[in-house]
């Protein structure tokens, strides 16, 4: 009996966590959609495609929203952090993620992007969210050590437009920071469908605003069905069904821990980006790989 006991306890202790299966997914969702996104912006332009996008993901989640939970009235007080939050990580993180990554490589999109465990980790430590434990700065510290391997083996390319688009990529992290913070602040009462709806909600209206004029001179016939299908992509997969996976690990396992995930998204990008945008990985960006899951095993701890 004291075996089976022991076995079982082995078991369980061998289990991988749904949050860590969710996250994986949104992983390879994530890391896939910067070509999807590259491809489909040579033929919509990018505020269009990032209105358009939005526009289609809000109004799938306010019906998945009504379809599992209902119209439940939200909590006093709650309307206006949800509104900040999506003006934030909606709103400004897509506008600053589609114009930089039109303007830069993708290399230098997901390097940029990966600082944010980093700055998630500082940012709640300064605002006493969460505290940082030596095995989560060490494995922040090594995942992302493993992100600059993996982008440095595939090339930085620096140039005026470049520095532009690295600028608006860099103010992806910080807004991406400020959501996954603010998401993990709010008070319980909301699940995470219900939370990644009205944070998506209130995003539209200003991406609608700043993208109406490219949506009004777009010509819809000339867009092939490849765009049309990176769209979809973008729309359903990218943001209903990565955002609330993404928002279910931030109120389970916490910010830091779903954080360091997005180390591994550059290395799926690189997978990716080799047979659909031609860039062929090297044998440094398997050290940076090794690194990659080190770090994110070690803040799993």
């Amino acid at each position: 009996m004291a075996v089976q006991t022991q076995a079982g306890s082995t078991a369980t202790r061998l289990r991988i966590p749904t949050t860590d299966l969710t996250m994986l997914l949104v992983v390879l969702i994530w890391g896939a959609n910067f070509s999807v996104v590259k491809s489909a912006l040579n033929e919509i332009p990018p505020l269009a495609f990032a209105a358009l996008r939005f526009g289609l993901a809000g109004a799938l989640l306010f019906g998945l929203m009504l379809w599992r939970e209902g119209l439940k009235p939200l909590p006093k007080g709650m309307f206006w952090k949800l509104l900040w939050i999506g003006l934030v990580g909606n709103s400004l993180y897509q506008i600053a993620f589609t114009l930089g990554l039109k303007y830069t490589g993708a290399a230098n999109a997901a390097l940029l992007i990966a600082t944010t465990p980093a700055l998630v980790a500082l940012f709640g430590a300064m605002f006493g969210i969460e505290r940082l434990r030596g095995n989560t700065i060490f494995g922040i510290v090594l995942a992302i050590g493993g992100v600059v391997l993996v982008l440095l083996a595939r090339g930085l390319e620096f140039s005026s437009e470049g520095l532009l688009g690295d600028a608006l990529l860099l103010a992806c992290a910080v807004c991406w920071t400020i959501y996954t913070l603010g998401v993990r602040s709010l008070a319980t009462g909301l699940s995470p469908l219900a939370i990644t709806t009205w944070t998506m909600i209130t995003g539209v209206p200003g991406l609608l605003l700043v993208g109406s004029q490219e949506i009004l001179n777009l010509e819809w016939t000339a867009i092939s069905s490849g765009a049309w299908l990176g769209l979809v992509y973008a729309s359903v997969l990218a943001l209903v069904v990565a955002y609330v996976l993404w928002n279910n690990s931030v109120r389970v396992a916490g910010s830091n821990r779903t954080a360091i995930y997005g180390c591994a998204i550059p290395l799926v990008a690189a997978l990716v980006a080799w047979p659909t945008l031609g860039e062929i990985p090297v044998p440094l960006q398997g050290f940076g790989a090794v690194l990659i899951i080190g770090g994110v095993l070690l803040t799993r701890r």
